[in-house]
């Protein structure tokens, strides 16, 4: 799939903001009481893997080596190293420079642990939360990460940063210091709190020094201070921005970060089309390369680094969630509030002819928003679904509760399968879009018409044929290139029929997903949620999730959040494989095996200096 990876980071924040607190009455420390937890920790269900006093993660090399490159691409340009206002195009990789209070396990769902904050306290109902922060923990600079610190982040975050920030924040009371080095964030009253704790925790720590004398709303090629194991060290916007490893890294030897970071550079090599990069990977240009575009991939690696050996390929097993790949109608236009007309116009996108013309059948159809998962709704809904969707009722779609989940149909592998069409056709008719003059108009004479933003060529061979289909329709659809700056701020704003997204959802979902589906999301520009989705049962089901307190419990609100989502015909799912297929030079060590829910390419990687010099005598490495 051309460029998955390097679409928009929206869910990146996403995920780094989802929180993991302890089940009621947990208990990990020995101060704990009946009503206070106090741990190095925080889990959702169950307990933590990792003791007090671990020494490292199972999966790290604790003696893997630090040194040389990491490189790979990204798509477009930026023009800001602020990531947290909507204003600018942030560069990649600028999480890089920050840490948070808790930070996760790759080999756990839901479990996080203490970076900058050694220890972290609050009562069975969650209502708040107690960091106590590590007096030696400081920024880039040398000085100190404080308690007013993580006050002034929050404050500055919820009041200039971007507008999803004041959506994360919602349910959240206040923060304040009670010392130095000790932070409380208190939530709302009412509010479902499980997810609030990490929320908090994972919030990314900003110097209030710092923006005593920088503008934190303007965009520019200031990196804001951060206390994070990288800093920038060359930003050349639309060509690359390099990040250095900090020897003065005040958390290095934590056990959280034993065997990370072990790349001297981390670098991202700008191109503005996806062929171009693979050909400027070819040549050398970069050293790693996770590969989306199945047609490169059945046909183009066969050039002669990889022939000799220097350069490898592999098909690596994802286990997380295939994520939610799909084109994405903007329901805010009138001519999208029918899900008639949404259904239709998805019917006729032909995936068996895309998998077997476009794809060389490397891909399964996406039907799920949680494909390739436990999480996946399947069949008719369950009794303790039922018990969750009835009383929604008047705001579902009544096949929620008549119909199996819904699939897709499979279409014939010619591109325009009449069966299909004539069914779209129907729908069409049904919701008041009739053919005339060979177009189809509604009562008011207007001509249903669609126009696909599109920033790389590589994609028009996936849309053009969808497109084809909709005009056989009578809709009258185009495509339009324009730059990955422009689409970005048309994103943002919300100026857009449909746009391309894949968001990779968690084992573990919580208050992240008011940010995609919840309804105050649908009119705060920068939010992640594309379609405008704005509808009471489907926040209530949101809930339901954020306030689940067992496995079992939150996978019953999530198949019934899928199930709903897909009856409502917001998106066009797309395609999955459960893998990722990657190329690299040949000068990379890793762990074997690598954690279920990270291929830890850039954090748990390292270079092999041996494999190294053995490319540069071959003449293969510059």
């Amino acid at each position: 799939m051309p460029r998955s990876a390097h679409w928009r980071a929206a869910f990146a924040a996403l995920a780094l903001l989802a929180a993991h607190p302890l089940p009621l009455g947990a208990e990990t420390g020995a101060d704990a009481s009946d009503d206070i937890t106090i741990s190095h920790g925080l889990s959702v269900f169950g307990d933590l893997k990792y003791p007090e006093g671990f020494a490292h993660f199972d999966y790290v090399n604790p003696e893997a080596p630090k040194g040389g490159i990491h490189s790979t691409w990204a798509f477009g340009t930026f023009d800001s190293l602020n990531p947290f206002i909507l204003k600018g195009n942030s560069a990649q990789g600028l999480g890089l420079l920050f840490d948070s209070l808790m930070t996760g396990s790759a080999d756990e769902p839901d479990s996080q642990y203490g970076l900058v904050a050694s220890r972290v306290e609050y009562p069975a109902d969650r209502s708040w939360v107690i960091f106590d922060m590590r007096p030696e923990a400081t920024f880039a600079d040398g000085s100190p990460i404080t308690a007013e610190d993580v006050v002034f982040t929050y404050t500055t975050l919820r009041e200039k940063g971007t507008p999803s920030y004041g959506i994360q924040f919602a349910d959240f009371e206040g923060v304040e210091a009670l010392g130095p080095h000790k932070v409380k964030f208190t939530f709302r009253e009412g509010a479902n709190t499980r997810d609030l704790p990490l929320t908090a925790g994972q919030m990314p720590i900003l110097s209030k020094a710092f923006f005593d004398s920088h503008d934190f709303a303007a965009s520019g090629l200031t990196a804001p201070l951060g206390s994070g194991p990288y800093e920038v060290e060359r930003a050349d916007p639309g060509r690359q921005i390099t990040y250095k490893r900090r020897d003065d890294y005040w958390a290095k030897d934590l056990p959280v970060n034993v065997g990370q970071n072990n790349f001297d550079e981390i670098r991202f090599e700008y191109y503005g089309d996806y062929t171009a990069a693979f050909e400027a990977f070819k040549g050398g240009g970069y050293n790693f390369r996770e590969e989306y575009l199945s047609k490169l991939w059945a046909e183009s690696y066969h050039f002669p680094a990889l022939d000799k050996g220097w350069v490898k390929t592999e098909v690596i097993e994802d286990a997380t969630p295939s994520g939610t790949q799909g084109f994405w109608f903007n329901m805010r236009r009138d001519k999208f509030k029918d899900p008639r007309v949404r259904e239709a116009l998805a019917l006729v996108f032909n995936f068996e002819w895309s998998n077997k013309a476009l794809f060389y059948d490397q891909y399964k159809r996406t039907t799920s928003f949680w494909e390739n998962s436990e999480l996946k709704a399947e069949g008719m809904p369950s009794e303790a679904e039922l018990a969750l969707l009835e009383p929604l009722r008047e705001n579902l779609p009544e096949t929620v509760f008549t119909e199996p989940a819904y699939v897709p149909p499979v279409s014939s592998t010619e591109q325009l399968d009449r069966r299909v069409l004539r069914q779209a056709g129907r729908l069409l008719d049904e919701a008041g879009w009739t053919v005339q003059n060979g177009k189809r108009t509604n009562a008011d004479g207007q001509v249903l018409s669609l126009v696909f933003l599109n920033d790389s060529p590589s994609m028009e061979r996936i849309i053009t044929p969808w497109i084809d289909n909709m005009r056989r329709l009578g809709v009258d659809a185009s495509i339009r290139s324009i730059d990955a700056t422009q689409e970005e701020e048309r994103r943002k704003a919300f100026d857009y029929d449909i746009t391309s997204q894949r968001y990779v959802m968690s084992m573990t979902p919580g208050d992240e997903l008011r940010q995609i589906f919840g309804s105050q999301g649908a009119d705060t520009q920068g939010s992640a949620n594309l379609t405008g989705i704005a509808n009471p049962a489907v926040d209530t089901l949101i809930t339901d999730i954020v306030k689940a307190q067992s496995r079992e419990e939150l996978n019953t609100a999530v198949h019934a959040l899928d199930r709903v989502l897909r009856a409502m015909h917001i998106w066009v799912p797309n395609w999955y494989k459960g893998s990722h297929t990657i190329a690299y030079l040949d000068l990379f060590g890793r762990p074997d095996p690598l954690p279920p829910y990270s291929m830890g390419e850039i954090s748990l990687w390292w270079w092999d200096e041996a494999k190294a010099e053995q490319l540069r005598a071959a003449g293969a490495l510059r």
